[in-house]
């Protein structure tokens, strides 16, 4: 099959099969234990060519691929006869989850330009997967996955929502065409419930509004500097604190502290 790609739904082929099986392989996790062969189904996020569907239908007895690109999602089936594949023509963004059949896991090789949206989806339905596997450009896997120090609004978003580990590197000569930068396999389990609070978020979306600036001069619009540094100061954390420096549960404290 030739190697055609739409530039403009950044179109990336991988074809590296150990590297294919590996992210099967996470995606089904620990699923085996916990649930019958009969009912695991998983979400295959554009499957283009079908590469990673291959891997994936060793390993689940279902696979439902969206895709977006009309003549690929035509395609597809016939590069699996007889296996239990549907194929959904359609945007991600725009896929009711709701209706999605649990317990099910999510897995894909994404275009970088819409990473976030796709994993803010997938973390904020209520009817959530159980994991996703994603291959997403490398810089933005070790954003997510930052710890304290390091933290960046979108961290803090995923992580209070899911448990973040990362996976395999994946080098760029490994894709066809190749990307302008490497990529890496994030792995996702959402959590029960969200660790802070949605008004504890909102504060850190505004903390994050400068990211480089003082903490204090962020939320000054929005707290007195006087509360913001009493706050702070009660927290043992510096007054001099950048966003980046607080934790989830720092967030949710100081949410606390300045309601009062």
């Amino acid at each position: 099959m030739a190697l055609q790609n739409n530039k403009s739904l950044g179109q990336h082929w991988l074809k590296d099969r150990q590297i294919l099986d590996e992210i099967a392989e996470l995606a089904l996790g620990d699923a085996s234990e916990d649930v019958s062969e009969e009912t695991r189904t998983c979400i295959e996020i554009g499957p283009g060519l079908g590469f990673l569907t291959s891997s994936l239908l060793k390993l689940f007895p279902k696979v439902i691929a969206v895709e977006y690109d009309e003549k690929l999602a035509k395609n597809l089936p016939g590069s699996f006869p007889g296996k239990n594949l549907e194929v959904v023509h359609a945007d991600f963004l725009n896929c009711d989850l709701e209706s999605m059949p649990r317990p099910y896991v999510v897995a894909g090789n994404i275009p970088y330009y819409i990473t976030s949206p796709i994993i803010m989806k997938l973390l904020e339905t209520k009817n959530h997967p159980d994991r996703i596997v994603l291959l997403i450009q490398k810089e933005v896997a070790e954003r997510i996955a930052a710890e304290k120090g390091k933290h960046t609004f979108l961290s803090i978003a995923v992580q209070n929502l899911a448990d973040v580990s990362l996976g395999p590197v994946v080098t760029k000569e490994y894709f066809t065409p190749p990307p302008k930068v490497d990529s890496q396999v994030i792995i996702l389990d959402p959590k029960e419930k969200p660790v802070i609070s949605e008004q504890a978020l909102e504060l850190a979306k505004r903390g994050f509004s400068a990211p480089r600036k003082k903490l204090v001069k962020n939320l000054s619009p929005f707290h007195s500097i006087d509360s913001l540094k009493s706050a702070l100061t009660e927290l043992n954390i510096s007054t001099d604190v950048r966003p980046a420096d607080l934790s989830l549960e720092d967030w949710q404290n100081l949410y606390k502290l300045l309601a009062e």
